[in-house]
């Protein structure tokens, strides 16, 4: 008999004839609500070794995204020289932030929309197409429009390469595939100011950005011939630009906010203010116009209920923290305990590995237990009492790596929860969308949270606070230590209470049951 819940709206579609429940899946979204998601995906038709081929060659998509957030800064100086123009090399990390925040959601929509396959090939061609531009660039402003270019490529990246995990890989599985993601974040933060360095200095500034080519080559060889074969979830609508606009502007101006906000315009300045009331009163209107809309760009309804809200701040707070912490803590290794500007990057390695197993550890639990969100909400409380611990007490450099690893392993079981949760309280037209608007939240997340914590530390310090990149062991030093490592407790403390959140944000999350086999296993990298 084939299986419908009323009450809670889902379907055991695998149960339904193939052609009931490929209605079921192409319903538009106002039909199928939040509520309305299917508890148990369609079979995927793709063997063991297609299923691999497609995780590699999205793992190397995303490594581009990874890659080129960081690769840029250690290059920076030598790209400032050669064009004489230091007073606006911010603005090549900037401009790359504000693309590529502003456009998540859009892909997200539009993979719904145009399909998967599309708009890969779009934000990969877009990307590729801004890293040509970049490495030609004749000078700073090209090269400033150039990153841009390439933001817009990399903003879609992320979302579509999510979206299409979903397709392939049922909920209950793909909790596992997160570790594998993570660990490519972790390879790409790590790699990136390496690699760029080496770049800068011993070759040319512009190998950073031709180096995406060969990379994008192999991941479209890889992917795009496996692609034909994934299940089509999206379904074509009438696209709600207006909405899409409203969103992006809103987001820009939000991001120039928290970019410019006490470093070149203090934060009462009436230019800030002003930007302020222009953030909020965009903000209003897309609420205004996606309220009513027919088919709005994102659907509001799908940011309510039980799941999404919760899930996506959770993941925020989680991401922020670990971003922020990631920004700041190298001022104050330079600071408290006088490690170079080399030995505080690799000082970083410990929140960042680590943060990768805590990962790995919630995503194989979600494959196999029952009340999978236990682990995230065991994880993000030890986090926070981790951060209490590195709030309260004062230890010697082994002592802080050792707790700061043990702070992100409970970190870590966050992302694959939330990511997961988000993507199976919806109906699988939506997930492209509900994914973009995720990776928007979190990111618009991050740069608050760093802007929160700079913001903390110069009130504490009562000075101007160099971001990570902007500052050198020298100028770290003249800081006092005592007064480093005072200010430093009330950073500790926001990321305590980023991770508090975290948790009570899981614990009142519904845990809707995950689609798949009870024991899923793994699909292996290598043979």
């Amino acid at each position: 008999m084939n299986k419908f819940d009323r009450q809670s709206g889902s379907a055991d579609i695998q149960t339904l004839p193939d052609d009931i429940a490929e209605e079921l899946s192409r319903l538009p979204s106002e039909v199928i609500s939040v509520d309305d998601a299917p508890s148990i995906a369609p079979p995927v038709p793709l063997s063991q070794d297609e299923v691999r081929t497609i995780v590699i060659s999205l793992m190397l998509t995303m490594f581009l995204a990874a890659l080129d957030q960081t690769i840029v800064a250690t290059a920076l100086p030598t790209i400032g020289r050669q064009f004489q123009d230091v007073s606006n090399l911010s603005w090549v990390i900037t401009a790359y932030l504000l693309a590529s925040t502003a456009v998540a959601p859009v892909f997200g929509t539009l993979s719904d929309i145009y399909g998967r396959r599309v708009m890969i090939i779009i934000s990969l061609s877009l990307f590729v197409a801004g890293s040509v531009l970049c490495a030609v660039a004749p000078n700073m402003p090209m090269l400033i429009l150039a990153r841009g270019l390439q933001g817009l490529g990399g903003g879609g990246i992320m979302p579509v390469v999510q979206t299409v995990i979903s397709d392939v890989v049922s909920p209950r599985e793909r909790g596992q595939y997160q570790a594998y993601f993570s660990s490519v974040w972790m390879v790409g933060g790590i790699l990136g100011p390496v690699i760029g360095g080496v770049f800068a200095e011993h070759l040319h500034w512009s190998m950073i950005f031709w180096i995406n080519l060969p990379l994008a080559a192999a991941a479209i060889v890889m992917l795009l011939p496996k692609m034909k074969k994934i299940p089509v979830f999206h379904r074509k609508r009438k696209v709600d630009w207006l909405g899409g606009v409203l969103l992006m502007a809103s987001a820009v101006v939000f991001m120039l906010v928290l970019t410019w906000g006490g470093s070149r315009y203090p934060w009462l300045s009436p230019t800030v203010l002003a930007m302020v009331g222009g953030a909020v009163a965009l903000a209003v209107s897309f609420v205004w116009h996606a309220r009513r809309a027919d088919e709005p760009f994102l659907p509001l309804k799908l940011l309510t209920g039980s799941v999404a809200p919760f899930a996506l701040t959770a993941g925020g707070c989680g991401l922020g923290a670990i971003t922020g912490l990631t920004v700041q803590l190298p001022l104050y290794y330079e600071s408290v305990y006088h490690l170079s500007a080399s030995e505080a990057g690799l000082a970083l390695i410990p929140l960042a590995a680590v943060s990768t197993v805590g990962a790995a550890v919630a995503g194989r639990t979600m494959a196999r237990a029952k009340h999978y969100k236990r682990v995230a909400i065991i994880g993000t409380s030890w986090a926070a009492l981790c951060g209490l611990g590195l709030t309260l007490t004062t230890l010697p450099l082994w002592g802080l790596l050792t707790l700061m690893a043990a702070f992100a392993l409970g970190l870590g079981t966050t992302f694959p929860v939330c990511v997961v949760s988000l993507q199976n309280s919806v109906a699988r037209p939506q997930v492209g969308t509900i994914t973009g608007a995720m990776n928007f939240f979190r990111s618009l997340m991050s740069s608050f949270t760093v802007a929160a914590f700079a913001a903390i530390l110069l009130i504490a310090l009562g000075i101007d606070v160099p971001l990570a990149g902007e500052h050198h062991a020298a100028g770290a030093v003249a800081i006092l230590a005592d007064d480093m490592r005072h200010a430093f407790r009330y950073v500790f403390g926001a990321a305590t209470a980023l991770m508090t959140i975290a948790a009570l944000c899981l614990i009142a999350m519904e845990e809707r049951p995950l689609a798949g086999p009870a024991t899923a296993q793994p699909v292996e990298m290598a043979e």
